[in-house]
């Protein structure tokens, strides 16, 4: 099991967005990237799991850009001396980020019939892409990498919930070697195809959107939002001591003369470049 300390590592990688300009340089850079680059969200079901698992930590760390996803890591971040920045979910940022980006090939991996296919109608009507090729999301690793060399798409968006893509898109990180842009969406296919609702804009505002979720699919997202809340508040508590104590052992360790106070200590997300 991870180390306290090794997820506040992951989370202090978290890229802050602040404005609406320093997401258009995000989008931007994110066109331009000239190897396989992974895009990710954490949200506090993937702050759990990488409490719980050396390899979804792993996989999490494998990407290149992290952004912030949900009000739960935004009432933390504050708690652990972090600005939370603008709430990045991928639902909305990916369609920004695919109609924003010049014409390219674009594969899905992910979800399942007919969602697939009614997500790429939406998707050809609203974005100036080719989608070439769709995958349901049960193969082996095995088959997206070879499908990936095969059809060497610009764009790979990943739909198959966490950690099982945030693994995949490891994998096809270290395996591709043409220059492509790997997305872990979650349920955005599905969204997209309408298999799910979007809450209504005031309920998401309110940051009770997980609850309008849960009301559609409680027997699978029970467990995430109910008993994984209590999950949560113990993960914060074990982060928060292990922020605390870092803090501590970094005083300790400076000359009296040169030494910090607790309160000064805080330290911005690292801005991580493409």
């Amino acid at each position: 099991m991870p180390n306290p300390r090794e997820v506040l590592e992951l989370i202090e990688r978290m890229r802050c967005i602040s404005n609406d300009g320093e997401r258009r340089i995000l989008v931007d850079r994110l066109g331009a990237a000239d190897r396989p680059t992974v895009l990710s969200f954490l949200n506090a079901h993937g702050l759990n799991v990488c409490m719980a698992s050396d390899e979804a930590l792993a996989a999490f760390a494998a990407s290149d850009v992290l952004l912030r996803d949900g009000i739960g890591l935004q009432a933390v971040l504050p708690v652990l001396g972090m600005p939370a920045g603008l709430n990045m979910n991928g639902t909305d940022f990916i369609p920004l980020l695919l109609k924003s980006l010049t014409p390219r090939s674009v594969a899905i991996y992910g979800t399942a019939t007919p969602w697939l296919d009614r997500a790429r109608v939406v998707l050809e009507a609203a974005t100036p892409h080719r989608y070439a090729d769709l995958q349901h999301g049960f193969h082996p690793v095995e088959h997206y990498i070879a499908q990936a060399r095969a059809t060497r798409p610009d764009v790979i968006l990943l739909a198959m919930g966490m950690p099982r893509q945030e693994q995949v898109a490891a994998e096809l990180k270290r395996a591709l070697d043409h220059p492509v842009l790997i997305v872990n969406g979650g349920a955005i296919v599905d969204f997209l195809a309408g298999r799910f609702k979007r809450a209504p804009e005031a309920v998401q505002r309110s940051g009770m959107e997980w609850a309008f979720r849960l009301a559609q699919e409680p027997r699978r997202l029970f467990r995430r939002y109910c008993i994984g809340a209590f999950g949560f508040g113990w993960s914060t508590l074990r982060l928060r001591r292990a922020a605390s104590l870092r803090t501590r052992e970094t005083g300790a360790a400076a000359p009296a003369s040169t030494r910090i106070p607790p309160s000064a200590i805080r330290r911005s997300p690292i801005q991580k470049e493409l």
